[in-house]
């Protein structure tokens, strides 16, 4: 096994080729990083002249001139290969301490057990324990993320639009007709309408107390993605009336619903947010992406606001969507005197 450094285009290939894959592990997100002074590096660890492990690995000077450093949605190799995990985490640990680092933080986009649609864990389902014990060996422990355990995600393989509408919650179904007899339509938003999406994130995170991304955010998405055909900003709207917007990113095999918001007050009478995803899921079928991603539910909610989200998620596959639990997020202290000094300021901070 040799411990290599990639060219972008290099690990853009194996990205691309990747179980593991996320958009979060590409170019373009290490560009976007690096507008906000993060320095990116590509490595990887090759076996008999074939690259078997890779990450993009972002790096930012934040405690007493010591560098945090961060796999967003990565690292992408099988982390149930206890040699191959082993080989890369020891020597990336290495790399790491060479450039000044002295905290790693990974967030792999790695299934733990199968799930069905309601969340209960499917009997003789996938396990992949064996990843979490492999970076519980490697020193790794667990830590909070700003991405989500879990998902809900629709199988979309070999499924028509008449299927797809069939397998609709019954309710789900009549919200989507009402919103089309209410003369609603969808339509991607291009760079310069991206102030419309803003307004609509902006007030909806305020109504629901969540942290909105800046304009300049899905200015710099459109600028990474658009051109590749990775990225669609989506308005759902009725007589010129902006009632819903969205951003969906479409990446591999997946499109990814990732940020939305509604205009409160036409939210009743219009469904439009109904419709915006109606709109991305039979485009993702019809394109050939093999799922959609609703992404977070926050955990398994049995109550409160949250089983809202959850259940409207739910309302779009009664046949095949199901709950994704990934294995979520990891830490490992690399300059253990600096990492240690870093959690005691941690604690009494929050105290």
């Amino acid at each position: 096994m040799n411990f290599i450094t990639l060219e972008p285009t290099e690990f853009a290939k194996f990205a691309a080729d990747s179980p593991y894959k996320s958009f979060m592990q590409t170019p373009e997100i290490a560009k976007l990083r690096e507008q906000n002074g993060w320095t990116p590096y590509y490595l990887g660890v090759e076996v008999d002249g074939e690259l078997k492990a890779a990450t993009m690995l972002v790096a930012k000077p934040t405690f007493l001139g010591k560098s945090t450093f961060l796999t967003p949605g990565g690292p992408l190799l099988d982390l149930e290969d206890s040699k191959l995990t082993n080989f890369f985490f020891k020597n990336l640990t290495k790399y790491i301490k060479s450039h000044n680092g002295y905290i790693l933080h990974i967030d792999p986009y790695y299934e733990l057990v199968e799930r069905d649609r309601d969340g209960n864990k499917v009997t003789k389902g996938f396990n992949h324990q064996d990843a979490i014990n492999n970076l519980a060996r490697n020193g790794f422990k667990p830590t909070k993320s700003t991405q989500p355990k879990y998902l809900f995600v629709m199988d979309l393989k070999n499924r028509t639009e008449e299927q797809l509408l069939a397998d609709l919650k019954r309710n789900t179904r009549n919200h989507i007709r009402k919103a089309e007899k209410a003369g609603v339509t969808v339509r991607e938003l291009n760079r310069e309408e991206l102030p419309i999406l803003k307004q609509i994130t902006e007030s909806t995170s305020k109504r629901r107390n969540f942290t909105d991304r800046p304009l300049s955010y899905y200015e710099q998405m459109y600028d990474l993605f658009h051109d590749k055909g990775e990225i669609k900003f989506l308005l759902a709207e009725t007589n010129d009336i902006p009632l819903s917007a969205a951003m969906f990113m479409l990446y591999g095999d997946e499109a990814i619903y990732l940020f939305s918001g509604s205009d409160e007050q036409y939210m009743k009478e219009y469904n439009a947010q109904y419709a915006i995803q109606w709109y991305i899921i039979k485009y993702a079928a019809e394109h050939r992406f093999k799922r959609y991603n609703f992404y977070g539910i926050h955990g398994l909610p049995k109550n409160g606001e949250l089983d809202g989200i959850y259940e409207f998620k739910k309302g779009f596959d009664t046949k095949y969507g199901h709950v994704v639990e990934l294995i979520g997020s990891y830490e490992l202290g690399i300059n253990q005197p600096f990492y240690k000094s870093h959690q005691l300021l941690a604690k009494l901070k929050h105290s």
